[in-house]
C-alpha cells in the first residue's frame, strides 16, 4: 500500500501506527494508515488481516511519586 520514502512500517511492524495517515474522520474516531490498519482514537486497532488490537492507553494519566 505505502508508495513514498522511506517506506512506513507494514501493518505487522510493532512501530505500525507510525505509518502516515491516508483517511482521518475524527467524527467518528478513526484513522486508516497507508499500512491498511484502522487506528482508532481509543487508541484500539484493526489489522489489514482483521485481527483486533485491544486499547492500550494508560487507564490514569501518569504521576510521579516520591518517597517519603
Amino acid at each position: 500500500m505505502c508508495q513514498h520514502q522511506p517506506l512506513c512500517p507494514t501493518a505487522d511492524s510493532a512501530d505500525r501506527e507510525a505509518a502516515r495517515v491516508v483517511a482521518h474522520r475524527p467524527e467518528q474516531g478513526w484513522s486508516l494508515l497507508c499500512n491498511g490498519v484502522v487506528l482508532f482514537e481509543d487508541t484500539g486497532e484493526l489489522l489489514p488481516d482483521g485481527q483486533i488490537v485491544a486499547p492500550h492507553r494508560p487507564l490514569t494519566p501518569g504521576r510521579v511519586t516520591t518517597a517519603a
